[in-house]
């Protein structure tokens, strides 16, 4: 019998419509609808490992998982044909960029070294904006939510950004980005780190437009932070705004 061949699947979708990527009861996800797609074209059941979730109404522009199906006649699957095939049955809000082969061991969360996400924020009605960005009414001070942001980075212990009760076992990650940019009148927050909480980007944009707004200055963002307690820090907004933008591994993904 032939080895089997572990793969990526690297995905991007419109999150509107599911309660995030991974699978759960009673509620659509995306992994679910991508597990029932592979299994209807590999004509297997196909268990799939994503590089991370993403929350309720969170889109992904990138984002990979990894699965390890029976090996086919001739010992591996066909890489475009299988791609086209899923994307002919997915529904419109999910699309697969490509399949990888990778090496047996390769896992496509615990591999990952960097992950990327922005924030996107408008000032104007637009109905092409509906459920991809979060409207504000007045534009807030950019200038020192940066200031606010390098103060993140001076930091790794991020306990009061992330959800109360999550499963992990430190939360500490390390951030090498975190900085807002304004162009063709909207705003954009773009954060890089090696790994990130659960709700930790919403919950730091809350925070940091809450400086943009004037009501905290800048540097009671320390406080904020080495307090370590949730409730310190700023209300985590909407999901509608938030893309995982890119996932980054210590090894080449090629085709």
């Amino acid at each position: 019998m032939a080895e089997k061949q572990r793969y990526f699947i690297e995905l991007a979708y419109d999150g509107t419509n599911y309660h995030g990527w991974q699978i759960q009861p009673n509620a659509l996800s995306v992994q679910e609808v991508l597990n029932n797609a592979l299994a209807t074209i590999l004509r297997e059941q196909v268990e799939t490992i994503g590089c991370g979730r993403t929350d309720t109404g969170v889109h992904a522009r990138q984002l990979y998982a990894h699965f390890t199906p029976q090996p086919p006649e001739g010992g591996a699957i066909n890489l475009i044909g299988t791609v086209n095939s899923l994307n002919a049955i997915l529904p419109d809000d999910i699309a697969v960029k490509r399949i990888i082969p990778v090496h047996a061991d390769a896992h496509a969360r615990f591999d990952a070294v960097s992950r990327s996400y922005e924030y996107h924020v408008h000032f104007e009605k637009n109905p092409f904006k509906i459920n991809q960005s979060w409207q504000l009414r007045d534009k807030p001070d950019i200038a020192l939510m940066n200031v606010a942001a390098k103060i993140i980075m001076e930091y790794t212990d991020f306990s009061c950004f992330s959800k109360s009760n999550t499963q992990t076992f430190t939360n500490n990650c390390k951030i090498t980005r975190a900085e807002w940019v304004y162009s063709e009148h909207c705003l954009v927050f773009h954060i890089s780190a090696d790994r990130f909480l659960r709700n930790m980007v919403r919950a730091i944009v809350g925070t940091l437009m809450q400086v943009g707004k004037k009501e905290i200055a800048p540097e009671d963002v320390r406080a904020i932070i080495e307090s370590k307690n949730r409730s310190n820090a700023g209300t985590s907004v909407p999901a509608c705004g938030l893309y995982l933008t890119e996932v980054k591994y210590s090894y080449p993904l090629t085709p």
